[in-house]
C-alpha cells in the first residue's frame, strides 16, 4: 500500500514539473503583435475653433409711455406681429389734484372774460352798425372776443390733458395710447392691466411697456478665448449650430470682434457678433443657445490619415509603410511630410502615394 501511494505521489510530481517546464517554454517564445493596416484617402481637413453664446435680433426696441398713469388696457401679448403706429397698451391717467384745481379755475376765469368780451363785442357792434363808432373800434373789439374764445378753449383742454390725458383736437396721437415705434415681434411685455407705470423723460428712463424686435434680422453674439481671437477677423464664414432645434445649422458671416477683453473664470474672454443666415422657413426664438464653429484654415480633396499612426521625433514625422505579408507583417520606416491637422486625421504632402499601407494600431497578439 505505501508502494503505491509512493508511485501516485512520484507521478504527481512529476506532472508538475513537466507543466512547470512547459508554461516557462511557452513564455519564452517571441511574440507577435498585427497591426491593423490604414491606406491613405482623399478628404477635408478643417482647423477651427468653437465659441458659445446666443441667438438675439439686432435690435429691440423698448417701447415706454410718455405719461404717468395706470394700464387700463392690454391689445396685444408676446409673440404678436406688429406695425410701427400700432396700439399696444392705453393709460388711465390718475390727475394730481393741485394741478386739477389750478386748471378748473383757469376754465372758469377764461368763461368770465368770454362772458365780459361777449357783452362788449355785441354792444360796440350795435354801435357800428350805427356808425356810432370807428371800424377800427370795432375790430379791436372783435379781435378781444376772440382772443377770449381762444383762450376758453385752451384752457379746457389744458383741464382735459390734466384730467384725462387727452383732448378733443389730440385724439388721434394720445399720449394715452402706448404706440410700437417699429415693425416686429412682441418678445415680452411686462406689465399687467392695472399697473402704475412713469413716463419717459430726462431724469426717469420711464417703465417698459413692451420690448419690440426684428425677428428676421438675428445675429449670433458669443465669446472667445484670447488664444484664438488673433486668428479671426471680420468676414470669416461661420457654422452656427442650434441645440434647441436638434442641432439645425446654418451658416453666419463674422462682423465683430471687440477690442477689448473681459475676465471670467481666470480667462479673458472676447466679444464676438456675426450675422446669421436663417432660412424663411425656420423660426428662431430670441436667446436660443448656440454653438459657433468658425473655419481657421482649411484644406479640401487633399490625402489624410489618421494622426495616431504618425510617428513623431522631433521635427520629424514618420510612418511604418507594409512591404510584406508572407512571414508576418514587414513594415519600413519612411520620412513624410505633414500639413494641416484636425487632432484626427493629419494632411500627408510628400512620402506617400494612395495605393500603399500603413501601420496602424495594434490589433491583435498571439503567440506562437
Amino acid at each position: 500500500m505505501k508502494k503505491i501511494v509512493r508511485i501516485i505521489l512520484l507521478s504527481l510530481i512529476g506532472i508538475g514539473v513537466l507543466s512547470t517546464f512547459y508554461y516557462l517554454w511557452k513564455k519564452a517564445q517571441p511574440k507577435v503583435v498585427v497591426y491593423e493596416l490604414v491606406s491613405p484617402q482623399n478628404g477635408t481637413i478643417e482647423n477651427k475653433t468653437v465659441a458659445t453664446g446666443k441667438i438675439e435680433p439686432r435690435y429691440e426696441a423698448l417701447i415706454k409711455p410718455q405719461i404717468s398713469g395706470i394700464i387700463s388696457e392690454l391689445k396685444k401679448e408676446a409673440g404678436d406681429k406688429i406695425k410701427a403706429g400700432e396700439v399696444i397698451a392705453t393709460i388711465k391717467v390718475i390727475p394730481e389734484m393741485v394741478q386739477l384745481n389750478s386748471a378748473e379755475s383757469r376754465v372758469r376765469v377764461a368763461e368770465i372774460n368770454l362772458s365780459q368780451q361777449q357783452q362788449v363785442f355785441d354792444r360796440q357792434k350795435q354801435l357800428y352798425k350805427t356808425k356810432v363808432i370807428s371800424k377800427e373800434d370795432f375790430e379791436t373789439s372783435e379781435a378781444e372776443y376772440k382772443r377770449a374764445l381762444e383762450e376758453l378753449d385752451n384752457a379746457k383742454d389744458a383741464r382735459d390733458i390734466i384730467k384725462d390725458g387727452i383732448n378733443n383736437k389730440s385724439r388721434q396721437t394720445s399720449n394715452t395710447q402706448v404706440r410700437s415705434t417699429i415693425d416686429g415681434m412682441i418678445l415680452d411685455i411686462p406689465v399687467k392691466v392695472g399697473n402704475s407705470v412713469i413716463l419717459s423723460n430726462n431724469f426717469n428712463d420711464g417703465t417698459t411697456i413692451a420690448s419690440v424686435a426684428n425677428m428676421n434680422d438675428m445675429i449670433f453674439k458669443g465669446k472667445v478665448d484670447e488664444t484664438e481671437v488673433g486668428r479671426i477677423h471680420t468676414g470669416m464664414p461661420i457654422k452656427l449650430s442650434v441645440g434647441a432645434l436638434d442641432n439645425f445649422i446654418f451658416d453666419a458671416t463674422l462682423e465683430y470682434i471687440s477690442p477689448k477683453g473681459e475676465e471670467e473664470n481666470g480667462a479673458t474672454l472676447f466679444e464676438i457678433r456675426a450675422a446669421a443666415h436663417i432660412p424663411d422657413s425656420v423660426f428662431i426664438r430670441a436667446g436660443y443657445s448656440a454653438n459657433a464653429e468658425i473655419i481657421l484654415r482649411q484644406a479640401t480633396n487633399v490625402q489624410i490619415i489618421p494622426e495616431c499612426t504618425i510617428e513623431f521625433n522631433g521635427d520629424s514625422t514618420f510612418v511604418h509603410v507594409l512591404t510584406s505579408e508572407k512571414e508576418g507583417q514587414i513594415f519600413e520606416k519612411r520620412p513624410i511630410k505633414i500639413g494641416l491637422s484636425d487632432g484626427i486625421n493629419v494632411e500627408i504632402k510628400e512620402g506617400l502615394s494612395s495605393d500603399e499601407r500603413i501601420r496602424g494600431g495594434e490589433k491583435q497578439e498571439t503567440k506562437k
